[in-house]
């Protein structure tokens, strides 16, 4: 039985409203916020040189590009599903650490931590998860409930294995954990239907955004590492990189 079969299709609406606001605020809040001095300082003058990227706009572009691509799948992972799998299960915050979602029905207590895709877990991750469950599920002796922790992905396949020792929680990703919230094998699907026309009410402010970090940034890197003839001053730039 599913933990909730009588979803609210607004209020998930609702939470996907939320969500992408805050995705979008957060985003273009990090975008405003870039320096070239400081993205400089994380990456690889050799491999501009040696992709001959001779220009500043070509080294902005792709700097910018990767700066966009790691922010926004990591913002996004961090404000899109949990709220929506709340809603959807017409869950609560949970207050035990490592534990995103507490919903009750019945007799049962449902533990819920919810990640975006399936390759968030290292050995000490996945060890810090299992006992955020271990100490979660005393809530649940206290009240003489059984427990359900479960791993709830929002996106991809998980397969099971029989390797090793079998876990004490479940592992659900993409149809199979919005199906286990909802009892419908179509929410997945929906969840883009649900999305309808709301991201585009902010494609015009992230490209605001976005272009004026590229001309700002531009401005910068051409200040403090182009000549006077507008050559990149490569030794320059690596001593500022790597130097002492």
């Amino acid at each position: 039985m599913a933990i909730n079969e009588t979803y609210n299709e607004e209020e998930i609406v609702q939470a996907i409203a939320v969500a992408l606001d805050n995705f979008y605020t957060s985003l273009i809040s990090k975008v405003d916020a870039l320096n070239i001095k400081k993205v400089l300082k994380r990456k690889n003058p050799y491999l501009f040189r040696a992709k001959a990227m001779n220009g500043a706009s070509q080294i902005v572009e792709a700097i910018l590009a990767a700066f966009v691509s790691s922010s926004e799948e990591t913002i996004f992972g961090n404000v899109f599903f949990e709220p929506i799998a709340t809603a959807a299960a017409q869950g609560q915050k949970a207050l035990a650490e490592g534990v995103d979602i507490m919903v009750e029905r019945d007799n049962t207590i449902y533990a819920i931590a919810v990640k975006s895709g399936t390759s968030v877990f290292n050995a000490d991750s996945r060890k810090k998860q299992e006992q955020n469950f271990m100490a979660a599920s005393k809530l649940a002796q206290q009240a003489k409930k059984r427990f359900v922790p479960i791993i709830g992905y929002g996106y991809g396949k998980k397969k099971t294995t029989n390797r090793g020792l079998p876990k004490f929680y479940e592992e659900l990703a993409g149809k199979d954990f919005w199906t286990e919230l909802t009892g419908d094998e179509e929410f997945y699907i929906k969840l883009i239907r649900f999305m309808a026309e709301l991201p585009e009410k902010y494609v015009a402010d992230f490209d605001e955004s976005y272009q004026k970090a590229a001309n700002r940034l531009v401005k910068e890197f051409t200040n403090e590492f182009c000549s006077e003839d507008g050559s990149i001053d490569w030794e320059k730039l690596v001593e500022f990189n790597s130097g002492n």
